[in-house]
């Protein structure tokens, strides 16, 4: 059903314990772990953050760098798990967030649409009925054999947002995938994405291009120094954030 809530945040906080002085070595860092010389500082990246999203929605996160917004999306993916607070998810997640995640470098690319179909949750037989479709959309065709260590960064994002989208998931997660690559191939990920939208997804989605936040997202919800400053439409949060930066 539309405009349920498919995503709930609720006092969230995550706290990382950083090591004051560098350690160069695993032995090292046993060492000194056993004498008691390796002291931490608590970095909390995120503090009481509260939000829902609803079935549906393309919410947009905003803020400066170090702000909390992709710990916030590795939170809701599952990748972390936050200090304190709870995240209830109800559906599919397929996730953006790093370019390159999830590739082996070492594998070619045709090896790779296998791999991370797999660790998506997809059979072989579904790869194999998809395959063309992905190597069609991501443009790498004459690619397809070449070990991935040698792909761009936007040759990555190709290569991972056709696998991620080659279904319509509950959730879509994105995280700066589409700042990487040519304009063409740009526009043509948010023509999928509005079509997702259309259909049902619901899309989280960070980015520092606060136009394309307003082109892809309804509503925004701006993050600084790990805790919500503003939530609400996309024009008024975007251009309160603008006048502000």
């Amino acid at each position: 059903m539309l405009n349920d809530e498919i995503i709930q945040v609720k006092h969230v906080t995550m706290q990382f314990n950083l090591m004051e002085e560098r350690v160069d070595t695993l032995k090292e860092y046993i060492v000194r772990l056993l004498k008691g010389r390796i002291k931490f500082n608590n970095f909390t990246a995120l503090h009481d953050v509260s939000f829902s999203v609803k079935r549906g929605e393309a919410v947009g996160l905003i803020g400066h760098n170090g702000a909390g917004k992709s710990t916030m999306l590795k939170i809701i993916a599952g990748v972390l798990k936050p200090t304190s607070g709870s995240v209830v998810v109800k559906g599919s997640i397929a996730p953006l967030i790093e370019v390159g995640a999830g590739f082996d470098g070492e594998l070619t690319a045709r090896e790779n649409i296998y791999l991370n179909g797999a660790m998506l949750g997809h059979s072989k037989q579904f790869i194999d009925d998809h395959f063309q479709s992905i190597v069609d959309f991501s443009e790498l065709q004459q690619f397809i054999d070449v070990p991935v260590k040698n792909f761009s960064s936007g040759m990555y994002a190709r290569l991972g947002f056709a696998i991620a989208t080659e279904v319509q998931p509950d959730i879509l997660i994105v995280d700066e995938v589409l700042s990487v690559g040519d304009h063409d191939f740009q526009q043509k990920c948010k023509k999928r994405i509005k079509h997702m939208m259309d259909t049902g997804t619901t899309v989280i989605f960070v980015s520092h291009d606060i136009e394309t936040i307003k082109e892809v997202c309804n509503r925004v919800i701006w993050f600084e120094k790990g805790q919500c400053k503003g939530k609400g439409t996309n024009l008024d949060i975007c251009n309160t954030y603008e006048c502000e930066k």
